[in-house]
């Protein structure tokens, strides 16, 4: 057995049976109890004003089988559909992936690295309205500065990015991964810096360096953190509103549209509230398997190397 293997082996502790539940030494009595009930009860309203009955209104509101008809009629529902799709699926993997090469990047310990990293996580840590409408303004028509700048040093017309399908969708990915990459650049920077150090030892020893040790040691230690990490981003960006809202404002003519900002505009530009969130409803048969096993993986593996 290599020294690596004898390392990852002995690293992990075997389970032995099945974890027990603690056992309660008292119940709560008297005062106990009534400052119990006075600290739950709160959160329990707040839970229902703003979690249940927003859930339930919004089920009821889009429960009409009419309404899908209406929704599977318009031409425009299944560009977004196509879209929203082109977007997580796009947006997600290129994030993930390009945030897990540059985690590697920033465990250096020179200074300048850490202060690339401080000026590297400034766009997540910005409001995502300023850094979209900042980007919108960049891309705008032939006002725009990048049309602009193209203009100033060609003498010719830019290629006017929010024009054409491809290069506003284009936008809208490459806006999203710049603002959330940092962030889980910073996910799984932590947890390469929880893998000890010992490993990395064993494996340069048994000639694993460079790219070997990122294949072979790296990723499958990080592999249940990967991938939560692309379950969790993938439900969030099923919903992500602010992107395309603020980037392309779904030009040209709504043809970049995603689910979000679809069902925005029939709520609220058009007035048909119920279409709006039977647009969002009809992504639940993509979203509800995501979040089955995005639980199942994150009880089994407890999310640990």
């Amino acid at each position: 057995m290599s020294s690596t293997l004898q390392v990852l082996t002995t690293g992990r502790p075997e389970a032995v049976g099945q974890p027990q539940r603690p056992r309660w030494r008292g119940r709560l009595q008297g005062s106990d109890t009534t400052w119990a009930i006075a600290f739950i009860v709160p959160y329990v309203a707040v839970f229902f004003a703003f979690v249940v009955y927003p859930v339930v209104f919004g089920l009821w509101m889009g429960s009409e089988p009419s309404l899908y008809d209406l929704l599977f009629s318009d031409p425009l529902y299944l560009t977004t559909a196509v879209n929203t799709l082109l977007f997580v699926a796009i947006g997600v993997n290129v994030k993930m992936f390009l945030a897990f090469l540059l985690s590697g990047f920033f465990m250096s310990r020179s200074r300048w690295v850490r202060s690339l990293l401080a000026v590297y996580l400034l766009p997540w840590a910005l409001p995502a309205v300023v850094v979209f409408t900042s980007i919108h303004f960049m891309l705008v028509t032939q006002w725009g500065l990048l049309d602009s700048l193209w203009r100033a040093v060609t003498g010719e017309d830019g290629p006017l990015f929010l024009v054409s399908q491809w290069t506003a969708m284009g936008a809208n990915i490459v806006s999203y991964i710049w603002k959330w990459m940092p962030f889980w650049t910073l996910i799984f920077l932590a947890g390469r810096m929880s893998i000890p150090q010992d490993i990395y030892e064993a494996a340069e020893i048994d000639g694993a360096t460079g790219y070997r040790r990122l294949i072979y040691v790296t990723f499958p230690l990080l592999a249940n953190v990967y991938l939560i990490c692309t379950l969790l981003s993938t439900i969030w960006t099923l919903g992500d509103f602010p992107t395309v809202y603020f980037v392309s404002s779904g030009a040209p003519a709504r043809a970049t549209d995603v689910l979000a900002t679809y069902g925005f505009h029939e709520a609220f530009d058009f007035g048909y509230p119920n279409l709006g969130v039977a647009a969002m409803m009809s992504a639940l048969p993509v979203l509800i398997p995501l979040v089955i096993i995005l639980m199942r993986r994150i009880r089994a593996t407890g999310v640990q190397l």
